[in-house]
């Protein structure tokens, strides 16, 4: 193990992203489990940081340990030495704490425990899918094998073509195909060639209404993204917790 981990992850230069993997993940995992203790109100779990009585998010929490791990992160020379890894893990708890609330910093209420609360969640579910792509070795918009050859204008060509497919997935109402895309430019060429979600941009902007576009899309939406997307909230609901009805 210790060869392997020397080999894949601090040889190929993977250390910081993989100490902020796994502490960004930790975070998430532990702080989830204090808000439903604290939901609960069981006794034996501290409750929540009420100094004066006024209610500390921990997304302030977050912000802090962000500050300490990014600014500290950016004094380390040496991306292998310890003090490399401490600040990347540093900075991982910091972005698990701010985007466990990112619903809430979005609406700029608590809206923690309601359904808008589930963007949360989301969110933190792609920053692991990204991260963990990034530790698979795939470059974003493959710009480590692009720019490392002569051909610059073939390489800046791809890439932004990859840019271009990936903003069309996203306004097309498909958030993990244009995101993961990024990574995987095929993916993000299928998002951006298939019908459109209903209600996002792009429907609102090309899909007349009553148009036979339109009537796909909501067909699809009810038939495929309907079932998916409740399969997806009953495995957040398992790890994060249900909202409130």
């Amino acid at each position: 193990m210790g060869h392997w981990f020397a080999r894949e992850i601090v040889d190929a230069g993977k250390l910081r992203l993989f100490c902020f993997f796994v502490m960004f993940l930790l975070t998430f995992l532990f702080i989830r489990f204090s808000v439903r203790m604290i939901r609960k109100r069981v006794r034996w779990w501290p409750g929540n940081v009420t100094p004066g009585g006024m209610h500390i998010h921990h997304v302030v929490f977050g912000l802090v340990f962000m500050c300490l791990g990014g600014i500290g992160g950016l004094a380390v020379q040496d991306g292998t030495s310890p003090p490399a890894a401490l600040t990347a893990a540093t900075f991982g708890v910091g972005a698990a704490l701010v985007l466990d609330e990112f619903a809430l910093v979005l609406h700029l209420q608590d809206v923690y425990w309601t359904e808008q609360g589930r963007l949360s969640v989301d969110t933190v579910f792609m920053a692991l899918a990204l991260c963990g792509l990034g530790l698979l070795g795939i470059s974003p918009l493959e710009v480590d094998e692009l720019f490392t050859g002569e051909d610059l204008i073939n390489g800046g060509l791809v890439v932004a073509a990859n840019i271009l497919f990936a903003v069309l997935s996203l306004s097309k109402g498909k958030v993990w195909t244009g995101l993961i895309g990024v990574y995987l430019t095929p993916l993000a060429l299928v998002g951006a060639i298939r019908l459109a979600r209903p209600g996002s941009p792009w429907a609102r902007w090309r899909y007349r209404e009553g148009s036979r576009k339109l009537r796909r899309a909501e067909w699809r939406e009810r038939r495929i993204r309907e079932p998916i997307e409740r399969l997806k909230h009953t495995v957040q609901d398992a790890i994060a917790g249900r909202p409130t009805p």
